[in-house]
């Protein structure tokens, strides 16, 4: 099922954990579409080629991954995504400055490393808080601080 020209509901929930089933509801699909409307499309648009890394999970994908039991992911509101030849964070800061979202992460990038990491980004239209993260590891822990 295509959600816009460049997007499907198959790129935006394949998954490697093929024990658990991944096939979302009509509400997730919602879901993904306003995150492709809102987000991901006028991505593509801009800059071309979006990879998404990460779409919708299951919960059981998403435990099994060991994912946040509140992931956005599990309601098809949040994808992990990367644009070839373009440096996460430079995505991150122009989600951020040009974009409406819920939440956006950029995850585990290394400075002067520019395919370093990934971006989470999340749109639930009802909680468009715009909230910006980093990710990192710090005693093998993830830890996250404000701002990109």
């Amino acid at each position: 099922m295509k959600l816009s020209a460049n997007f499907s509901v198959a790129e935006l929930s394949k998954t490697n954990v093929r024990q658990f089933d991944n096939t979302p509801s009509r509400q997730v699909i919602d879901n993904l579409q306003q995150l492709v409307d809102n987000v991901l499309q006028p991505l593509r648009d801009k800059f071309g080629q979006v990879t998404v890394t990460s779409g919708y999970r299951s919960p059981e994908v998403n435990k099994a991954i060991g994912g946040s039991g509140t992931s956005d992911h599990c309601k098809g509101f949040a994808a992990d995504i990367e644009i070839g030849g373009k440096d996460n964070k430079e995505l991150a800061q122009y989600i951020r400055d040009n974009m409406e979202f819920t939440q956006l992460i950029l995850e585990f990038y290394i400075p002067g490393v520019p395919d370093s990491g990934w971006v989470h980004v999340s749109f639930d239209k009802g909680n468009l808080k715009k909230q910006c993260l980093t990710a990192s590891k710090a005693g093998g822990k993830t830890v996250y601080s404000n701002g990109i």
